[in-house]
């Protein structure tokens, strides 16, 4: 009887991958090396800014071997980021004054990058500005025009 492939999702940091927790635990318990993923994640993520989180998608299959994609960076992350800052609210509701501005440009900007996201692709630019509009009341940050 055949094993089905495993996934495993991780946010690490671009050119940042060790073999300490998150990535060593997570991929260590499916039997992969963590530091083939980290060296290859690490040459992958090279021509990002360090620091940044990069959600990967990891896909082990039955004989240990695997593949890996990266995502964007969060959006939320993108949107503190473009407002200055380092935290959102950690709870915000309409009466409350905003952490942060970002533009309209800003929103769009953002909506540029996440539509490079395979499982974004199908969506219309103008449907990804709306998430990433909720997103920024989310978090505390007004759009403004």
């Amino acid at each position: 009887m055949a094993t089905k492939n495993v996934l495993v999702k991780l946010i690490v940091q671009a050119g940042k991958a060790t073999p300490s927790p998150p990535v060593g635990p997570a991929l260590g318990s499916k039997g992969i090396k963590a530091m083939d993923f980290c060296k290859e994640f690490n040459a992958r993520t090279a021509h990002l800014q360090p620091g940044i989180p990069i959600p990967c998608l990891i896909t082990i299959r039955p004989d240990r071997s695997f593949t890996f994609e990266t995502k964007t960076p969060p959006t939320a992350y993108l949107i503190l980021r473009a407002a200055g800052q380092e935290k959102g609210a950690a709870q915000y509701s309409k009466g409350d004054a905003p952490i942060g501005q970002i533009s309209m440009k800003h929103a769009y900007e953002i909506a540029k990058i996440k539509h490079q996201d395979t499982r974004l692709a199908g969506l219309s630019l103008e449907g990804i500005v709306k998430s990433v509009v909720a997103t920024a009341k989310t978090v505390g940050v007004e759009v403004v025009e």
